[in-house]
């Protein structure tokens, strides 16, 4: 029985100062592969840095994420460029929509996310979607590229039935955290009707972590936490649940 983290932000300060500890505690709980979402500029060098102390565990993505789209966000996309053209990577991402914490850069937002779409099937890669407060418009953003052959995940999926059976018709995956142990969140009524071929697990680390640890640092060791919940809602074994979610994360990344 394995898992992947198919989103954690392990480069971040929050990990600085014991990362060789949170590496090992995910691997006693099979946890054994990290797939990293890029934020900006800022952290690249962090990310790649865990790449090389960790190899073939942890993968980087290249992208830039919806809140880091500000005045420089040309300038920010031409960095994206010019690595996608220099060295591979598992995906772009985390790339799309975020009309949650500020809106001044909503054309921007979505200029961003449709060029770095085009980049993903000029270098035939997923994409990881940042969707917040923006469901509806970044499912009607993909629709026309993903008829093009795109695919991906929709990360830190907390929506509707509706728009659920909606990102599963483009052909994309929802990825599944914390949120699901989140008793008000309504997620555990929305993945009984969810299949498992259709999701993968992921923290969101250090953000999002699941019960009993809320209010904590989350960390990819709680993907174990996380499994045993959807495990509990869609009635089958932990094994189960591994081994799909796990199917699932190997296909989209192509590892």
């Amino acid at each position: 029985m394995h898992f992947i983290d198919t989103h954690t932000h392990l480069y971040l300060e929050e990990f600085k100062a014991d990362i060789d500890k949170v590496i090992e505690q995910a691997l006693l709980n099979k946890i054994d592969k990290f797939f990293l979402p890029n934020i900006d500029s800022s952290v690249i060098e962090d990310m790649f840095l865990l790449e090389q102390k960790f190899p073939g565990k942890c993968f980087p993505m290249m992208g830039l994420h919806p809140c880091y789209v500000k005045e420089n966000y040309q300038s920010e996309l031409n960095i994206v460029e010019e690595w996608l053209a220099k060295r591979s990577f598992a995906a772009i991402g985390e790339i799309g929509l975020d009309y949650y914490w500020d809106i001044t850069f909503k054309e921007q937002q979505m200029l961003c996310f449709t060029t770095q779409m085009q980049w993903a099937l000029k270098y035939d890669l997923p994409i990881v979607i940042h969707s917040r407060n923006a469901t509806p418009e970044t499912i009607e953003a993909v629709k026309p590229i993903a008829a093009k052959g795109l695919k991906g995940i929709f990360h830190c999926f907390g929506g509707s039935v509706e728009e659920a059976n909606a990102i599963i018709d483009l052909g994309f995956l929802l990825g599944i955290g914390g949120v699901c142990t989140y008793k008000k969140a309504g997620l555990d009524e929305v993945l009984q009707h969810i299949d498992l071929q259709h999701i993968v697990l992921e923290t969101d680390s250090p953000y999002l972590t699941p019960v009993p640890y809320r209010g904590k640092r989350n960390e990819s060791a709680y993907i174990k936490i996380i499994a045993q919940r959807v495990a509990e809602i869609k009635a089958c074994s932990l094994d189960e649940v591994a081994r799909i979610t796990t199917e699932n994360a190997i296909r989209t990344f192509k590892i």
